[in-house]
């Protein structure tokens, strides 16, 4: 039996109407994911799957609640015996390794407020972390690269008192391995001001920094239910199923993907840490261990696309789902013809859970973000806070977030009110995001704020232009911008990187234009197009428009 039950008024709905008028999360007055999921599953069935790890080197894992529950609490006793207390930061750099859960469950256990953090953080963006948050313990995985990266930054952190070392010994490193065969395997949930409240702070997940420094996004104990929607109604987790989805544990998709809802929800969790992405291996492993439901972001797909899927038994998957990008319909429709499966595109924030999804009850329409999460209350609106009609661009937002606010938003950004004030104001939480709702209810993403671009008159989507773009057999992967130009002021560009076996030339470039021109509105089409290997990206893998629109800036005053 699942526990998502205990926490909804109803579970099962006949048609998003339905599940749009009648949908009510019931929140506990003192709720802890690691007590009452982890603890209680391990309490009803100890013996229960709930997680399967694998890597690149042939070795394997297998978890059950009961599991969980004893190397958390022995890793709780084990953290408390090294001065780790309430309210303490911790942050880890674990890559997608099993122990991450360990330590997860017995911060939150301890109430220490956790910080997930990628391995691909260097010496510069760990300093910033640890300073930035007041961090006290890093805990990070023996890769020689990571070691090599918070060991430079030690000299500049003065809050870290403690480094902790998983899968290895080294001198100055305490040696978890070893060392947690001492620890005690018996932990109480603690009473009176060392007990979690919902309010407590859980977690800090620094953003992407796409256009500024990384904000520290706080969420409380609440969080992990508003992600219940995320993995029932979105990613439509099975009770006992294998779920996969795509994430490094330093991101917050990890969260939407591999942590919370899907156990709330009764699902098997699948953890493969790869070495480093290859489109071939991922298939081998949906294909080996019969995953049942799969959420990944469009550049997955695409890159899997690549290859011929059709050499994969994939006939285990009954569900898949994309977010982290806007999902390009050429994406959706080959993926759907070489496996009868549709894609279902979701939308959220690392400062929400899924606030915008393609439900089970509705015909997906490729491209669209979908319909909103009823958990959130959720509007367009234009620069007056007015609600737009249908068909008119606005800002995506959240509105009674004062009086009420929902499971799953984010608490504020730590340490910087101001930052806060910005998106947070009015009983309204402004993502930022630029979308329009069609007469069905569906919204449409257009781009962020600062990425839409103004040419000749006309407010251009990036994305309807990337979505044209890469539907051209010779394109991978592109970013579109606006350019500026001597004459019209502003262009559109579209900065690509070929698919192998083509090669960059004035005829292709050409040859894209002419197909953008015949698959959207001509005034869209690209009027620079600019070849590359590479695209400017942050850590978390969201292209860098910023910094395009930046560098095309600076070559233009210095022509």
């Amino acid at each position: 039996m699942s526990l998502d039950s205990r926490y909804l008024d109803r579970v099962v709905f006949d048609s998003y109407e339905d599940f749009s008028r009648n949908f009510k999360l019931k929140v506990p007055d003192n709720f802890n994911f690691a007590y009452d999921i982890i603890d209680e599953y391990a309490a009803m069935e100890p013996d229960r799957p709930a997680l399967v790890w694998c890597d690149d080197n042939g070795r394997e894992s297998f978890f059950t609640f009961g599991d969980l529950k004893f190397w958390s609490d022995k890793t709780a006793n084990y953290l408390k015996a090294r001065g780790i207390s309430k309210g303490d930061k911790v942050m880890f750099i674990l890559r997608r390794r099993y122990e991450f859960y360990f330590f997860a469950f017995a911060a939150m256990k301890i109430g220490a407020i956790f910080i997930p953090s990628t391995n691909q953080l260097m010496k510069k963006d760990i300093v910033y972390r640890n300073n930035a948050a007041e961090v006290k313990a890093v805990v990070a995985y023996n890769d020689s690269e990571i070691i090599r990266h918070v060991e430079s930054a030690a000299g500049e952190s003065p809050t870290v008192k403690t480094y902790i070392m998983v899968g290895g010994g080294r001198e100055s490193w305490l040696d978890y391995d070893s060392e947690i065969k001492d620890a005690g395997h018996v932990w109480s949930r603690p009473q009176g001001v060392l007990n979690t409240y919902n309010r407590d702070l859980m977690i800090i997940y620094f953003t992407s920094g796409t256009t500024s420094m990384p904000k520290m996004a706080m969420h409380d104990f609440t969080y992990p239910l508003g992600h219940i929607v995320t993995a029932r109604y979105w990613q439509r987790v099975q009770d006992k199923g294998l779920h996969l989805t795509v994430a490094d544990s330093g991101w917050a998709k990890f969260a939407w993907g591999k942590l919370f809802g899907q156990w709330i929800c009764g699902a098997v969790q699948f953890l493969y840490d790869m070495d480093r992405f290859d489109p071939c291996r991922l298939l081998e492993k949906i294909e080996k261990y019969g995953i049942r439901t799969f959420c990944a972001p469009p550049t997955i797909y695409r890159f899997m696309l690549q290859n011929d899927i059709t050499r994969y038994d994939l006939s285990s998957l009954v569900h898949c789902s994309t977010a982290g990008e806007p999902l390009n319909p050429e994406i959706f429709n080959r993926f759907k013809r070489l496996t009868g499966l549709e894609i279902l595109n979701g939308f959220g924030q690392t400062e929400t859970t899924v606030i915008v999804a393609n439900y089970e009850w509705v015909k997906v329409d490729p491209g669209a973000m979908g319909l909103p999460n009823p958990a959130y209350s959720i509007d367009v609106v234009d620069e007056s806070n007015k609600s737009c009609p249908v068909g008119e661009e606005g800002e995506l937002v959240i509105k009674g977030v004062d009086s009420a606010r929902p499971a799953g938003l984010f608490c504020g950004y730590y340490k910087d009110p101001e930052a806060t004030a910005r998106v947070w104001h009015d009983d309204t939480y402004h993502t930022g995001d630029v979308v329009y709702r069609d007469e069905h209810g569906f919204l449409w993403f257009v781009g962020r704020n600062d990425d839409v671009i103004k040419a000749s008159g006309y407010r251009i989507s990036p994305f309807e232009v990337e979505s044209a773009v890469i539907e051209h057999p010779a394109v991978v992967e592109c970013a579109v911008t606006g350019a500026p130009d001597a004459i019209r002021g502003t262009v559109v560009k579209a900065t690509v990187i070929l698919a192998k076996g083509h090669e960059p030339t004035e005829e292709l470039k050409k040859e894209i234009q002419e197909y953008v021109k015949n698959n959207t509105a001509p005034y869209k089409y690209p009027r620079i197009i600019e070849f590359v290997d590479e695209l400017p990206k942050t850590i978390s893998g969201k292209i860098k428009r910023a910094q395009l629109r930046h560098d095309d800036h600076r070559k233009f005053e210095s022509t």
